[in-house]
């Protein structure tokens, strides 16, 4: 079996979306099926339209010139069909027997419309609507004419797709909600390679000492400084915390756009000595940084993107048998059992939160289970080889409908 995916972003760069992209594709690969891999016009190009990164090869779109300074809706439809003029040239080259396309939905109509032409089935992935995404961004506003018209554009998209596949449970209720088939869609769950991560080990004594942790209980959260994740929570928690537990800290690893925003608040909150940015840090250091922490916070905030999206990050903790507090988001709760394999707090509530911290960081005495419970969870329930081996029925189903077949041998 031969699959074009059709990317938003993909390697160099490192986000979640990339490691999602990853582990389906490694996992696919296992599975004896071929994959090829084109991004849009969304990820830059430096240079040739064919790239090989860490052994992996993307055809690239170039950003079309015409693009630069017109209306976002004029330069969306111009990035559309910067794609599908890309994708007609890859598909000539690799001749796939499937297109699937990630989301946003930015992919999935220019791969619709170049599948129809050449009778190629088009499965349409999404793991998160991109008008919730744009409201988080601030380039949207929840309900206004821009959030309104992308939701209608996702809604076509979702029900021309051939097969439509999601991250989680949330995400397939509101799928099923505008009016798709429930057998159209398939949840592929966010998992993570087991092997890849083992438990923490001790943190190195240079890092504590360049870190300023000494003799610290560091709380702490490794990824991306979004509004979202609600990490000014975290920071304006850490005075109550202090007064229970004077030598705690909390441990920023990585930037983003609110990275600015935090540091201010923690001047303003008076908490400076008692917070540390590290800023960016390359991936092949990140489990140094894990060593470090203590308890890992993820207070993202309830809003429609959290209550219904899963993230990544709290199952490659569980691999990795790390204590994790997190809200209470639906997200959130898809992955967690509360004080079985890690635990929740209110949502929104810094109060409950610092509460939540001092409870948990006084509970040591449970944490071998919880890391037990937690690594068994994702080795037995979400790891990549069980979760895309739920693709073989929705790629069998469709190319059978196009009157195709393919002998995938599993």
């Amino acid at each position: 079996m031969r699959i074009l995916h059709i990317l938003d972003h993909s390697l160099p760069l490192h986000s979640g979306y990339v490691f999602r992209t990853l582990g389906i594709l490694r996992a696919q690969r296992d599975r004896g099926w071929e994959t090829f891999h084109l991004t849009t016009p969304k990820h830059p190009v430096s240079g040739d339209l064919e790239e090989m990164v860490e052994g992996w090869t993307f055809y690239r779109t170039p950003a079309p010139r015409d693009g630069v300074g017109t209306l976002p809706v004029v330069r969306e439809l111009i990035q559309m069909k910067a794609t599908a003029r890309r994708l007609e040239e890859v598909i000539g080259h690799v001749r796939p027997d499937i297109l699937h396309a990630h989301s946003p939905v930015l992919n999935a109509f220019p791969a619709m419309q170049v599948g129809r032409r050449h009778g190629i089935p088009v499965v349409y992935e999404v793991r998160a609507f991109w008008e919730d995404a744009a409201v988080d961004h601030g380039t949207s506003t929840a309900g206004g004419p821009r959030y309104r018209a992308t939701r209608y554009l996702e809604t076509v998209a979702l029900r021309r797709a051939d097969a439509v596949t999601t991250i989680c449970e949330g995400l397939r209720t509101d799928i099923l909600d505008r009016g798709v088939p429930p057998e159209k869609v398939t949840v592929i769950p966010n998992a993570v390679d087991v092997e890849a991560f083992s438990a923490g080990n001790d943190p190195g004594s240079a890092l504590i000492r360049q870190l300023g942790l000494e003799n610290a209980t560091v709380l702490g959260f490794i990824g991306s400084f979004y509004a979202y994740e609600g990490l000014d929570l975290l920071l304006e928690a850490l005075p109550r915390v202090m007064a229970s537990l004077p030598l705690v800290k909390v441990l920023l690893v990585g930037g983003g756009r609110e990275e600015e925003k935090l540091k201010a608040l923690s001047r303003e909150l008076g908490i400076d000595d008692h917070v540390i940015f590290t800023g960016r840090v390359p991936q092949d250091q990140v489990m140094g940084y894990y060593d470090l922490v203590d308890l890992l916070v993820y207070p993202r905030r309830s809003m429609r993107l959290t209550e219904i999206v899963t993230p990544l990050k709290p199952l490659e903790a569980m691999a990795q048998g790390r204590i994790l507090l997190a809200s209470n988001v639906g997200g959130h709760r898809e992955l967690i059992d509360d004080g079985k394999t890690g635990y929740l707090f209110e949502a929104d509530r810094v109060e409950d939160l610092a509460r939540r911290v001092v409870d948990v960081l006084q509970r040591k005495t449970e944490w071998p289970g919880i890391r037990a419970a937690g690594r068994k969870f994702v080795e037995e329930e979400r790891n990549w080889r069980a979760s895309v081996a739920r693709y073989e029925a929705v790629y069998g189903g469709i190319l059978e409908g196009s009157g195709q077949w393919v002998d995938s041998g599993q």
